[in-house]
């Protein structure tokens, strides 16, 4: 019986799909790096214990194109910013765009970077004028559906207690009107898209008068979204992180592969099932490979009074006034205590159940451990 294919099997199945000239330079690095994990190309540290016992542990990619690295980068992040954030009431948002947007960020990745500045800027306007007050944002954008196609959108949250522009008090009760937001994100996406368009630095199939067109045709149509309260952020944070730091699709998803094409399931929206999304190989790693983020593009923003220049001033000014201070930033849980807690045994252990020490490291020029 054929096994279930794993991401990186099918990366070095198919090398040639991807490890060319035509594809960018992010995607190479962390497909390599993904081919990498956990072998002696990338170094290894080695363990001993007093009875002579040794084991090398070859080092992690990293990378967000790996199916294995993600869960403990993704239990870190949440540790740190459920401590950096103070239990308080915040509200989620969801802003999207129509599909016939997205092959537009698709081909012209650099705006994508702005998304979650002008969505920041839509809340903190709405927050401002309607409130006079400042709030925490955090901005984390997508650029995946369910099925692995294109579809940017953006998961926000933000706090539902500000600080006052000109006083120093609390502002609680703040309510984000779906409605006006949705029409204020539109209104300003349309408006960033027609300056990029003028400016030049926007590259379509469609010609300048269509884009302008299509641009004005969608000002004053309905677009998507959500608006949620919520008592806290831990389950914004649950949600939200299961592929911050991961590949778009869970490797438990993968189906046994029937020559040249891939599945996977995928739970469809619209019919409420789980469905079987089937593709080329060569269209699978391509839309793997669309989800892979440039190199230094962060995949979490923080704005208003979480931004960084708000950090040592306003923030602290809003936490005193809530009557807290800002924690210290969680230790970093070790790799091998990680272990321990995500399987149930310590890596650290020889045979007969002794602790091994730290000896040395393996160089990721060597190809076999020491």
């Amino acid at each position: 019986m054929q096994a279930k294919p794993t991401i990186k099997q099918i990366l070095a199945d198919n090398r040639s799909l991807w490890d060319n000239a035509q594809t960018r330079p992010a995607v190479r690095e962390n497909f390599q790096k993904a081919l990498d994990c956990r072998t002696f190309a990338l170094g290894a540290e080695v363990y001993a214990s007093d009875n002579g016992e040794r084991k090398s542990f070859p080092h992690t990619c990293k990378s967000r194109a790996c199916s294995s690295c993600g869960q403990r980068a993704t239990l870190t992040w949440q540790r740190e910013v459920a401590a950096m954030l103070p239990d308080i009431p915040f509200a989620t948002v969801e802003l999207t765009m129509p599909d016939v947007f997205w092959p537009i960020f698709q081909q012209n990745r650099q705006l994508l970077d702005d998304l979650p500045a002008l969505a920041a800027g839509v809340l903190q306007d709405w927050a401002e004028q309607k409130f006079a007050a400042q709030v925490m944002i955090l901005v984390v954008r997508h650029t995946f559906g369910a099925h692995l196609n294109f579809n940017a959108h953006l998961h926000i949250l933000v706090s539902t207690v500000g600080l006052h522009k000109t006083q120093d008090r609390l502002v609680p009760g703040i309510r984000f009107c779906k409605d006006a937001i949705v029409r204020k994100w539109r209104h300003t996406l349309l408006d960033y898209l027609a300056m990029a368009l003028e400016a030049g630095l926007l590259s379509s199939e469609h010609s300048h008068p269509q884009l302008e067109e299509l641009f004005q045709t969608h000002r004053d149509r309905w677009w998507a979204a959500m608006v949620k309260n919520h008592k806290s952020k831990d389950s914004f944070l649950r949600y939200i992180s299961r592929y911050l730091r991961r590949p778009p699709l869970a490797e438990y998803r993968l189906l046994t592969g029937e020559g040249q094409r891939i599945g996977f399931l995928t739970k469809d929206k619209r019919q409420r099932r789980i469905v079987t999304t089937t593709y080329e190989i060569s269209d699978f790693i391509a839309r793997l490979a669309d989800h892979v983020p440039d190199r230094y593009r962060h995949g979490v923003r923080y704005f208003g009074l979480l931004a960084p220049q708000s950090i040592g001033k306003s923030y602290e000014v809003f936490l005193a006034l809530l009557g807290k201070r800002r924690p210290p930033r969680p230790k970093r849980i070790p790799w091998a205590a990680s272990i321990w807690n995500t399987f149930g045994q310590d890596p650290l252990l020889d045979s007969d159940g002794q602790r091994m020490h730290w000896v040395g490291r393996v160089s990721p020029a060597k190809a076999e451990p020491i």
